[in-house]
């Protein structure tokens, strides 16, 4: 046993354990699109069901910016954990090999990313998490305002920062997309 495998066990269990979290991460932000949908199901049901609960819209864009902002994080961290892999892990593993002719360990790390519908599926991807957590949100705040009349200054007041913290979201969704193709 050499000097260099100790490291390099070190980094595959590392590896591993982030593989793991991405796994995690994954399950976990795919399953706040459902919880999404299904809170709004439950407040449309509700809001609509008599003429005075229609200030439960309201809640609409604060799950929206809430569970999106939960999305957007755990997106980002599952990128990250990603381009942790393929920029540093593969780097550290590749100096503790004697292999030099190895040009890409953890293949799969790249070779999702360099297919040629990645863009156009990210570019859906996009749109849908900006149809769920930000156009979703504003229908929720322009049915309001179409169905109250005579609202207090103070509503108006908290509908306008909803909506300037959903166009915040917006931008955000748009700079944390990663469109980028290859390692």
């Amino acid at each position: 046993m050499n000097d260099q495998e100790p490291i390099l066990q070190v980094f595959l269990f590392e590896y591993n354990k982030l593989k793991e979290e991405q796994v995690k991460r994954i399950a976990f932000r795919d399953q706040i699109i459902y919880v999404t949908l299904g809170i709004f199901g439950g407040i449309l049901s509700f809001a609509l069901s008599n003429k005075t609960n229609f200030y439960a819209l309201l809640v609409i864009p604060w799950v929206c910016l809430i569970l999106g902002w939960t999305y957007l994080v755990n997106d980002d961290k599952i990128s990250a954990i990603g381009k942790y892999i393929r920029l540093n892990l593969t780097e550290k593993i590749k100096a503790q090999t004697d292999d030099s002719d190895i040009e890409y360990i953890f293949g799969w790390e790249i070779a999702h990313r360099s297919d040629e519908r990645r863009k156009r599926r990210k570019i859906q991807q996009l749109i849908i998490d900006e149809i769920t957590f930000v156009f979703s949100g504003l229908v929720a705040l322009f049915a309001f305002w179409s169905l109250g009349t005579n609202l207090p200054l103070v509503i108006h007041i908290f509908c306008v920062v909803e909506l300037i913290l959903l166009v915040v979201l917006g931008i955000e969704i748009i700079i944390y997309a990663d469109l980028a193709k290859g390692r």
